[in-house]
């Protein structure tokens, strides 16, 4: 009896892989951000109004890793004021464009043109926001919010000292665990103490402050302590959990992958316990799989389940830069292009394609880069990281193979003006 020859499993070709792609790209969201759910992608942001009326630029990263950005950001989303957003380069990341140092000595971020004024720093920005448009909640300088904004200050610290100061052994690691905690209760306590999950009652300029860094620190504190703030306080979870309840916070939210790999050059280091259950967590939230903790309901990351969308939208947002993400990758553009529509085929349809010999590191590479919300939401990068990783494990000549190690030091691997000069060249939102 003759034998049977096994045919390899054909990815999608790229014709194909857009066509599954169209759907997503014809939605409102991705035609232009401009209007609906905040995006990261939007250049403008009009909330029904004319371009005319605009009286505000925002100046925000590339990256959407600025936490002070982060704070403008949202309070603008919150109160619906229309504005322009023009984006920089972090230091950390690449050269900072001429025509912004020129603007801003130093080239600081976040700044932000109002009615022709330029204002830096983000405290400031936000009290000059307040004068033109009110308060959202309580005011900037209000009675009751000034000592929660020196509570943030206390916290940000006590994290800043666990974090990135390297310990001498177990006895230092757990004095800096026991300073985070005694802030972390405070504020834990402060958001009990009002009627609903939000300080002082309502969702208010004094939460939006909170924000950049306590997601910061539930990141980063998973990923290099073993520690998950969430579970630890049920007040902050469920303050997190009411942030995710609002468009405008998805829009603005990072995940724990990319805080714990954006930070260290911005803070100067962040430093590993290097116990168990720290090295446990790291290589699920670089690897998988998601959600990092059971049973359901319990996801530290997020309160909300997975969108029907989060494939498509994952794919949309790779096919929108396939040629840089060719060209960028160490195994270039030919030795890419059949593993990274293997990848896509799996997030697409869910069937395993092997890849080409050596081309796990090339997979991870790209795993490792995906950039919450910069790229994608929060479900669709993890589809996209599931899938890159699955395929990568196909890779019949080392499965185990790994991308190029993420610079601690800086993020020029992250250059976005690549990116920036692949958009230009095609229609659409900004990269």
């Amino acid at each position: 009896m003759a034998g049977s020859i096994s045919v390899p499993f054909e990815p999608m070709d790229w014709a194909e892989l857009a066509a599954e792609a169209a759907p997503t790209l014809a939605t409102p969201a991705f035609r232009d951000p401009a209007t609906g759910p905040t995006s990261p992608q939007a250049l403008w942001r009009l909330f029904g109004r004319p371009e005319g009326e605009v009286r505000v630029t925002l100046y925000r990263d590339h990256h959407a890793w600025c936490p002070y950005c982060q704070k403008v950001w949202l309070w603008l989303e919150e109160q619906r004021i229309p504005y322009r957003i023009r984006k920089v380069t972090m230091f950390c990341y690449g050269q900072k464009e001429p025509w912004y140092t020129d603007l801003v000595r130093g080239g600081m971020l976040p700044a932000l043109e109002l009615d022709g004024r330029l204002i830096t720093e983000s405290d400031r920005i936000l009290e000059a926001l307040e004068a033109s448009f009110g308060p959202l909640g309580q005011g900037m300088n209000a009675q009751q919010v000034l000592p929660l904004r020196q509570l943030e200050r206390q916290l940000f610290r006590a994290w800043c000292q666990w974090l990135c100061v390297p310990s001498r052994g177990a006895r230092e690691e757990a004095r800096g665990q026991q300073g985070f905690d005694r802030f972390a209760e405070r504020f834990a306590s402060a958001l009990n103490a009002g009627p609903g999950p939000f300080l002082l009652g309502e969702l208010g300029t004094v939460d939006l402050i909170f924000v950049p860094y306590l997601e910061r620190m539930n990141a980063s504190l998973a990923y290099y302590k073993g520690y998950l703030l969430r579970e630890r306080y049920p007040a902050i979870d469920r303050w997190f959990h009411a942030l995710e309840q609002r468009s405008t916070y998805l829009g603005t939210q990072s995940d724990f992958h990319t805080h714990a790999h954006d930070l260290p050059p911005q803070m100067g280091g962040c430093y590993a316990s290097g116990l168990p259950q720290q090295q446990a967590m790291a290589q699920r939230i670089d690897a998988g799989p998601w959600p990092l903790v059971a049973p359901p309901g319990s996801d530290p990351e997020t309160s909300q389940s997975e969108p029907a969308d989060a494939a498509g939208v994952a794919l949309a947002r790779v096919l929108r830069h396939r040629d840089t993400l060719l060209a960028r990758n160490p195994l270039g553009r030919d030795g890419l292009d059949r593993p990274l529509r293997c990848a896509l085929t799996l997030l697409i349809t869910g069937s395993e394609c092997p890849p080409p010999a050596g081309s796990a590191k090339g997979l991870r590479y790209l795993r490792d880069r995906i950039s919450v919300p910069r790229d994608m939401p929060l479900h669709a990068a993890r589809r996209l990281r599931r899938s890159f990783e699955a395929t990568a494990r196909l890779d019949p000549a080392n499965a185990t193979a790994q991308g190029e190690p993420i610079p601690v030091q800086h993020r020029r691997d992250q250059d976005p003006s690549p990116f920036l000069a692949g958009a230009n060249r095609s229609a659409g939102a900004a990269p």
